[in-house]
């Protein structure tokens, strides 16, 4: 493996955990999923955004940060690589989607105090779907507080992700994902598994299996 720490990231409903999960299985890697489910805010913000937006993602960049911490003292200096089913800049992300005027800022000056000492991943993929397909997906799982999200919510975290990924400095690896779910389908899988097999530079590499590059 050249890649001590892999993050993978997407919109709502891209097949993030389900691919983090089938790689960690293939890679024999430790698999760092996030816990949101265990969130009590994030029914309440489907609910009323408004009203516990920002009590949401402040519980969220705790818990990211937490995770991390922990996964950390765990592995210590393992050889072992750790695959992730999300990046902790998302929670800058979707802050800048979810807060205004002065919660973003404080929730931005949390922020910077708790980045700096968070290990950066050695590479990212971003899984790229049309707002189609993610619907699809969100109503297969059958979350109930997910049910509420709109096309626009999910156009807005869309475009969010596109700004971050103009500006990456880290090796990523943008899959244009049309179809079927990449955790979900072997051949899409070993295609993933052989593009892990190479060095990439810094940067985005936007990769097709449809064209196979």
């Amino acid at each position: 493996m050249n890649y001590s720490l892999i993050s993978i990231e997407g919109n709502i409903g891209a097949g993030k955990t389900t691919l983090a999960r089938k790689l960690s299985e293939s890679l024999h890697a430790r698999f760092l999923g996030e816990r949101f489910s265990d969130n009590p805010f994030l029914p309440l913000f489907y609910e009323d955004p408004r009203r516990y937006g920002f009590a949401l993602e402040l519980s969220f960049l705790e818990e990211r940060q937490k995770q991390f911490r922990e996964h950390l003292a765990a592995t210590g200096h393992s050889a072992r690589p750790t695959i992730s089913d999300f990046l902790f800049e998302k929670s800058l992300l979707f802050a800048k989607i979810n807060l205004d005027g002065e919660e973003y800022r404080l929730f931005r000056k949390s922020y910077d105090k708790i980045s700096p000492s968070l290990p950066q991943p050695d590479l990212l993929i971003f899984l790229r779907a049309p707002i189609n397909r993610l619907r699809e997906n969100i109503l297969k799982r059958g979350r109930p507080f997910e049910m509420r999200l709109s096309s626009e919510y999910l156009v807005r975290i869309q475009e969010a992700y596109s700004r971050y990924l103009e500006q990456v400095s880290i090796p990523c690896l943008v899959l244009d994902l049309a179809a079927a779910d990449p955790g979900g389908d072997p051949e899409r899988l070993k295609w993933i598994l052989e593009a892990l097999e190479k060095k990439w530079d810094p940067g985005c590499h936007v990769l097709s299996p449809e064209s196979g590059a």
